[in-house]
């Protein structure tokens, strides 16, 4: 039923990216950080396979990818990492397929309604999306989607369920600095690498 689930989300998630045509964005800047979560986020989400029993948390990248490029070339661009980390590493299909939808999918789909959310009842100011959306949206959505996936997988051997939830808890932080980081220097000095950044909505 849970594999049934994660294929449903996976096919429902792409079919909506492929029917808006993002890679229509790829004509202008938004090229250079595709191609550059491409090369780089499958070296990152290979890093389970070293830690300790297995653990399967790393750096996500989800949020990040959605702040620069968007919801639905996020989800391409997380399909690629997919294909790549199944190509290259050790794991089977299905796992590969899980860290694909709770690593990648999932956080990338909270991050969007955080930022709609944001949006929607706060004022469009820079602070406002460098920590609301770039830092604490990242926290509530990675470890949101670690929480409902370590509720979903009580399998027989995996670590201990409050081990595996501080983990999270930590990882979500990890990867919440690192994405109100990249945000704010791109904020900075790159903010044509942000899909969802507009000057005219942020700094008039």
């Amino acid at each position: 039923m849970l594999f049934g689930l994660e294929i449903l989300f996976a096919l429902v998630s792409l079919a909506v990216a492929l029917w808006l045509r993002p890679w229509r964005m790829l004509h202008g800047a938004l090229l250079t950080p595709a191609l550059a979560a491409v090369v780089l986020l499958p070296g990152l989400w290979l890093l389970p396979q070293a830690l300790p029993q297995g653990l399967a948390i790393q750096f996500s990248g989800a949020s990040l990818l959605v702040l620069m490029l968007g919801w639905p070339l996020a989800v391409l661009a997380l399909s690629l990492v997919a294909l790549a980390v199944w190509g290259i590493g050790p794991a089977d299909t299905w796992a590969v397929l899980s860290q694909w939808v709770w690593i990648g999918l999932v956080p990338a789909t909270l991050a969007l309604g955080i930022g709609v959310l944001l949006r929607r009842w706060l004022p469009p100011n820079p602070f406002i999306y460098t920590l609301g959306r770039g830092f604490l949206g990242t926290a509530v959505a990675v470890f949101a989607s670690g929480l409902l996936m370590e509720l979903l997988h009580r399998l027989a051997g995996a670590p201990a369920l409050e081990q595996a939830l501080v983990a999270r808890w930590l990882m979500a932080w990890g990867d919440a600095f690192l994405t109100g980081m990249f945000a704010a220097i791109c904020v900075a000095f790159a903010p044509q690498w942000l899909a969802t950044w507009s000057d005219e909505r942020y700094l008039k």
